[in-house]
């Protein structure tokens, strides 16, 4: 079997488990399931949707919302500092607009 970043591209929901913004891939399959996630500004529902280095990713993390550049695909779940080295925060965390 190849590395994820060997066809440059990896599965949305493996991607959010290794940059840490879910605890389990079950956690980050029902975060893009729910349909708030957008992928280079199109709404994904899918979680095998493919994630190429360079795309921008807007995710709704509790009270706020992260807008990330992908600068590199992981190649595992590993530290911290690892997985915040593979993007780029392009918002501070603007909060959530409350229904």
């Amino acid at each position: 079997m190849t590395s994820p970043g060997a066809a440059g591209s990896i599965r949305l929901d493996k991607l959010l488990w290794y940059l840490r913004f879910a605890r389990s891939r079950g956690l980050a399959q029902a975060m893009v399931a729910a349909g708030h996630i957008r992928l280079d500004g199109r709404r994904v529902t899918r979680p095998s949707a493919a994630v190429h280095a360079g795309a921008t990713l807007v995710l709704p993390l509790g009270e706020r919302i992260e807008v990330i550049r992908l600068l590199a695909l992981p190649q595992r779940r590993g530290p911290a500092p690892e997985a915040q080295a593979c993007y780029l925060k392009l918002d501070a965390g603007t909060p959530a607009a409350s229904s």
